[in-house]
């Protein structure tokens, strides 16, 4: 077999797992229509109010709920069927995703609606998210996860690479309630893929779901240095310099467009992502993953800040482009991190702090640029946060210099 096709992607979790076949598959069609949400969110709330600052309140008002349900839901998915959880879960993301569609086919016009749509919507995906999660370690034997992870953050950036582009022009052409009915249809897809699941009683120890078994989690993610520091190190990069509540004020005030540039700056980070993902066949083979998060997110956050030094379209595609490569690569050793290293009868409440820290981060990440660009301008914005994220991780490998030397062969969490 020539060399190159080493680098290809691994999909041999696809080719062994029927059942992670199906969810990989539901899960990249929902995606698509969930970012569509997503960029309709921002636009909307962005022509109902022209400030950057109310499109970075949208990641303000998830963040409580994702926080709160986040830490519960994952006490809960390792005292029950993990299943029945995301799919009760899921029921409740489809619901709001129909009364967004709702609101807009009214023509309510109301920002404060849809915050507590937002506000409501977070809480079901942090109950959905540990649970779902949980589940992919029991579809795949461990050697697989690393691929696995890289084909997971493939379902999220495919469906975020199209659907922000395919939501603006169908915001454009047939506006918001168009995009919200698609999200509403292919969200069947990912339904379907979790309901043929098997089921997922948890193994091992069997605690009941409580704030005391959250914080029997907590306790032992106290211990579990590694995994503590992949989660560090992920809020350097997504609260200290997430752009993405930027990109409304960057396309029509820095990029001279309208709602297509704002799908296009939506869309270049998962591009990059996926381009990346075209060629992880390398993943599976490096050991030291934590060297390889450290050069991915102060990868991640210099192209933040070059983002911040040009005016021209295209370059800033290229460096947001670059930043979700170097995020797939990082989310990828630490996700593989957390599944490996973490115990099964602790997966889902470590899961429920993994999903507030990938998901919640973002969300605080968006109040801050946009705080910071209310102050300072939308272009200094990015060049602060970028050195910021930068600084940080510094800062917490300083910290813990023993984390560079985390081997995925022998995994210690």
């Amino acid at each position: 077999m020539p060399r190159w096709r080493g680098l290809l992607t691994d999909i041999r979790p696809l080719q062994v797992s029927p059942a992670y076949r199906r969810l990989f598959f539901g899960n990249a069609i929902g995606q698509l229509g969930q970012q569509m949400t997503n960029v309709a969110v921002a636009i909307q709330v962005y022509a109902l109010t022209e400030s950057s600052f109310y499109v970075g309140l949208v990641g303000l008002f998830a963040l409580a709920p994702l926080v709160a349900f986040g830490l519960y839901g994952g006490a809960i998915a390792d005292a029950m069927d993990r299943r029945t959880l995301a799919l009760l879960a899921s029921a409740g993301l489809w619901g709001i995703s129909v009364l967004l569609a709702v609101q807009a086919l009214l023509g309510l016009e109301s920002v404060w609606l849809l915050y507590g749509l937002i506000a409501v919507q977070s809480a079901f995906y942090a109950l959905n998210n540990p649970a779902r999660g949980a589940i992919v370690p029991r579809l795949l034997d461990k050697h697989l996860l690393p691929a696995a992870s890289a084909l997971n953050m493939a379902t999220f950036n495919l469906g975020f690479t199209i659907g922000p582009i395919v939501g603006a022009l169908i915001i454009q052409w047939q506006g918001f309630a168009a995009a919200y009915l698609i999200d509403v249809v292919t969200f069947a897809a990912a339904y379907y893929g979790l309901y043929r699941l098997p089921p997922m009683p948890p193994e091992g120890e069997v605690t009941r779901a409580g704030w005391k078994s959250v914080v029997d989690g907590l306790r032992f993610l106290k211990q579990a240095r590694n995994l503590r520091m992949t989660f560090v190190l992920d809020l350097c990069a997504m609260v200290l310099a997430q752009p993405r509540a930027l990109f409304p004020a960057l396309a029509y005030k820095v990029y001279g467009g309208g709602a297509a540039t704002v799908g296009i700056l939506q869309a270049a980070p998962a591009a990059g992502a996926l381009v990346a993902f075209l060629f992880s066949g390398w993943i599976s083979r490096v050991r030291l993953h934590g060297v390889a998060i450290v050069v991915a997110i102060v990868g991640y956050g210099a192209a933040v800040g070059a983002v911040g030094f040009t005016d021209l379209l295209w370059w800033g595609v290229i460096f947001l482009a670059l930043t979700g490569a170097a995020d797939m690569i990082s989310a990828a050793y630490r996700s593989t991190i957390l599944q490996v290293a973490a115990p099964d009868h602790l997966r889902g409440r470590l899961q429920g702090v993994f999903i507030v820290v990938v998901a919640g981060g973002p969300r605080a990440g968006d109040f801050l640029a946009g705080s910071v660009a209310g102050a300072v301008g939308e272009r200094a914005a990015l060049l602060v946060g970028g050195a910021a994220c930068i600084l940080g991780v510094a800062v917490a490998i300083a910290m813990q210099r023993d984390f560079l030397r985390y081997d995925g062969d022998d995994p210690r969490p």
